[in-house]
């Protein structure tokens, strides 16, 4: 199974160092070639104020529209799902909107 980080970077056009997904080792920071997109995997997010949840497992930003995606995996049964989900973005307003501001971009959750 590819992991999500592979399977991102080969969407936004970033730059694969293994051809396949099993060889795949993951980079806290990378641009795609054209310096468009910027990908942050696993790190933690540098704001004006401190923030308890500031490391989602994905950020991917569009430098060219301004827009930023944060993705936070989690797993859950099937009844919880929608629960777990306004969970994971309640988890992450407060970042949500310091990023908007100190990043001038538009953000959402995923």
């Amino acid at each position: 199974m590819c992991s999500l980080h592979f399977i991102i970077r080969k969407e936004i056009g970033v730059k694969l160092y293994n051809e396949y997904c099993y060889d795949h080792v993951p980079i806290p920071v990378a641009t795609s070639r054209e310096g468009k997109v910027t990908t942050l995997w696993n790190q933690p997010v540098r704001v004006d104020r401190s923030i308890p949840n500031n490391k989602p497992h994905a950020i991917i930003r569009d430098n060219e529209k301004g827009k930023l995606r944060l993705i936070d995996v989690a797993i859950s049964g099937d009844r919880n799902v929608i629960k777990k989900e306004a969970k994971e973005i309640l988890k992450y307003k407060d970042l949500t909107i310091e990023i908007q501001r100190t990043w001038n971009v538009k953000t959402k959750e995923l």
